[in-house]
């Protein structure tokens, strides 16, 4: 049975130190793409934007700086709040996104609670697959 977690969440899209623009996003996570976080932004309008990462990048990510090349995640305080800051880059372009830690925290915990972090390949079935193709 799958399970989605889901999570509707206004980020900053980061322009300059001084300049932000809020951007809707809705962060998914599936239990049949149990290594996997989905980012949908500009949720409400004709030309959604969709990310998919490691949910351990984003997980990671929340407590320390990780990643590399087209998607880094790291923590920071802006305003004297907890945010996690994402850059994401792609031959389209490059973007800052900061999100409040604390719902994104939240949200992770849920994920984490319907597969828990090692439990991933057996969402996937594939302990099954390979015992059925091995018999035959």
């Amino acid at each position: 049975m799958r399970t989605v977690v889901e999570r509707e969440l206004e980020l900053k899209l980061v322009l300059s130190p001084e300049r932000w623009i809020p951007v809707p996003a809705l962060l998914g996570y599936r239990t049949d793409d149990p290594y996997a976080v989905h980012v949908t932004f500009h949720v409400t309008s004709e030309h959604p934007v969709h990310w998919t990462f490691a949910r351990e990048l984003l997980v990671e990510g929340v407590f320390r700086p990780c990643g590399q090349g087209d998607v880094r995640v790291w923590p920071t305080r802006a305003d004297g709040r907890g945010v996690v800051l994402m850059a994401l880059s792609s031959p389209d372009g490059a973007a800052l996104l900061e999100a409040p830690t604390a719902p994104v925290s939240a949200w992770l915990e849920r994920t984490l609670r319907v597969v828990p972090p090692g439990t991933e390949g057996e969402q996937l079935g594939i302990d099954d697959g390979l015992a059925e193709l091995l018999a035959q």
